[in-house]
């Protein structure tokens, strides 16, 4: 009894904290930035220097280790450093890669008809990714690209 009355309000109380859902998962694993402003740091609290500044919520990051509400997350450009957790999300984007515009389809095929074309450096929503190929939605405008021309999703990785 004596243990009831003191895990489980901490249990509970650690459930409640920012962050506890990607607490959850092991790295690595995709997140995004979810505040308009995020500071990467070179060590896992505000006592560490920040070495970046984010202004895009949204850029999808790859965490690649964990310590109590940060998280430690490679971006695009292959930097590396530690983010508070609360700024994260698990909701999945993707950023176009590459130098061309690249073509969102119709349909998760090359040769689907074009819906909307997309500069490199585009970031949006993803899901349905299947078969190499995923369903984006950048402002509204969805599309189907190629899961290799997307950071933010393994080429081979399934997403419902």
């Amino acid at each position: 009894l004596f243990v009831l009355r003191w895990v489980v309000p901490l249990m509970m109380a650690m459930l409640l904290m920012p962050g506890a859902a990607l607490a959850q998962k092991k790295p690595p694993y995709w997140a995004s930035i979810t505040a308009s402003e995020a500071r990467m740091r070179t060590g896992p609290g505000r006592q560490f220097p920040a070495i970046w500044l984010y202004k895009r919520s949204g850029l999808p990051v790859r965490v690649i280790e964990t310590y109590p509400n940060w998280r430690k997350v490679e971006d695009p450009e292959g930097v590396k450093g530690w983010i508070q957790a609360n700024l994260l999300s698990e909701d999945r984007t993707g950023l176009i890669k590459g130098e061309e515009i690249k073509m969102l389809r119709a349909q998760p095929s090359a040769s689907a008809p074009i819906l909307w074309r997309a500069e490199a450096g585009v970031v949006g929503k993803l899901s349905e990714c299947r078969k190499g190929w995923c369903k984006i939605d950048v402002n509204g405008r969805m599309g189907y690209l190629e899961a290799s021309h997307l950071w933010g999703i393994e080429p081979a990785e399934l997403k419902p």
